[in-house]
């Protein structure tokens, strides 16, 4: 599979989740394990341009595939502006939920539409944070889009 970008290859065994090839594998290991269920989405990444529970997919399925976690958003020097906009809005306390937040966040972006309020709470739904309340994750993600969706729909 491809990982932001970077061809990754190793023998796995057929019960491998792609959050273990992710974090053991690939080295990356923003991508959380929370409750291993699926239920909390500390481990959302993008497949293929869909946000999947990464704890509940195994990686042999993801073979062939294109697969981005949070280390591919931005940089210390160049932060994604869904970063930004949730370092600005205080979208984040303790940061374990966080890189799930930021992906299903993308991943709501780059399907080209302006979402609201409601929609944005829609797409979140499946993501569990203990800290912040959401309504902070929710004005980070509608700024996010206001200014990263022209860049996405180009």
């Amino acid at each position: 599979m491809t990982i932001n970008g970077q061809a990754q290859r190793a023998d796995v065994d057929t019960r491998t989740l792609l959050l273990d090839f992710i974090r053991d594998a690939a080295k990356l290991t923003g991508t959380k394990r929370g409750c291993n269920e699926g239920k909390c989405g500390a481990c959302t990444v993008i497949c293929d341009g869909l946000a999947v529970k990464s704890c509940n997919m195994l990686a042999a399925t993801a073979d062939g595939c294109s697969v981005e976690t949070v280390e591919g958003l931005g940089t210390l020097k160049q932060l994604h502006p869904i970063q930004e906009a949730f370092h600005k809005h205080h979208g984040l306390q303790c940061g374990f939920c966080t890189a799930g937040f930021l992906m299903i966040a993308k991943n709501l972006i780059d399907q080209g539409l302006s979402p609201d309020h409601d929609d944005i709470r829609h797409a979140i739904h499946g993501n569990i944070c203990r800290c912040t309340g959401y309504q902070k994750i929710v004005e980070a993600i509608s700024e996010a889009a206001q200014t990263y969706l022209p860049a996405a729909a180009e």
